[in-house]
């Protein structure tokens, strides 16, 4: 059985405005378009999209990216007005049948709302799936997403695998690729065959495999196990639980 594959990177609460979003979207999507030619061009939803296009094509000027992110804020079901806390979210794929998918979470500073997050994920009959779990590609673009939007983690995994091994709703996920931002700490020393590379002065990539782990390899998730009950120990995994909002 196929998996289920992604790419994520995830922050917490942090406000920034529509263009501060806008101007990481645009250094994001120019770079991911090196990545790979399937990730050049995206669209998004919409009344009168243009014929025989997937949907509206994104446009990477950056007050353009910005009136995008205007447009996807959240109101208030009874008084319609904008909940500047929760941010703004868009969702862009790049063609008609088979395509990738970007979830694209930013700006919010609600403690109770969705973390931040930066999402690709491809259908499981994409063209661009094999390229995608296959070395350089996935560390390419993880590294483009940790560059562009400053994650406290980052990580390319399996769906499948990612439930074997969460513990609670939002902690920090453990794929075969992952990054941590130094703000969560000091690294603790890690068994072979994990190889530790920096990622400039922000943060580490652990390389657990070169080729994707699955679920259905029990070697795999002791693996997986393994690296992220050390990262538990070390004070890495867990993230902290808000407040009740009366509290």
């Amino acid at each position: 059985m196929l998996e289920d594959y992604y790419l994520g990177a995830y922050w917490g609460p942090r406000e920034e405005s529509a263009l501060d979003c806008a101007r990481r979207a645009e250094a994001f999507l120019q770079t991911l378009a090196r990545c790979d030619p399937f990730l050049s061009r995206w669209y998004f939803g919409g009344r009168g999209v243009p014929r025989g296009l997937p949907g509206h094509p994104v446009d990477l000027d950056v007050k353009a990216l910005e009136e995008l992110f205007l447009k996807s804020r959240i109101r208030g079901d009874a008084s319609h007005a904008v909940i500047e806390r929760l941010g703004f979210g868009q969702i862009l794929w790049n063609a008609k049948k088979d395509a990738s998918f970007l979830h694209l979470t930013c700006g919010g500073y609600s403690p109770w709302g969705s973390p931040n997050s930066c999402l690709l994920k491809p259908t499981r009959a994409s063209p661009f799936r094999e390229r995608l779990l296959t070395a350089p590609v996935p560390a390419d673009i993880l590294t483009t997403m940790v560059t562009a939007w400053d994650p406290d983690f980052a990580m390319a995994s399996s769906s499948e695998l990612v439930e074997q091994l969460e513990k609670s709703d939002f902690e920090v996920r453990v794929g075969w690729l992952t990054y941590l931002s130094r703000r969560l700490g000091r690294l603790p020393p890690l068994p072979a065959p994990v190889r530790i590379e920096p990622v400039g002065e922000s943060g580490w990539l652990l390389v657990l495999s070169p080729e994707p782990l699955t679920a259905s390899n029990p070697e795999h998730v002791a693996l997986c196990a393994r690296v992220r009950e050390l990262l538990d120990r070390a004070g890495l995994i867990r993230r902290p639980t808000p407040a009740p909002a009366n509290g």
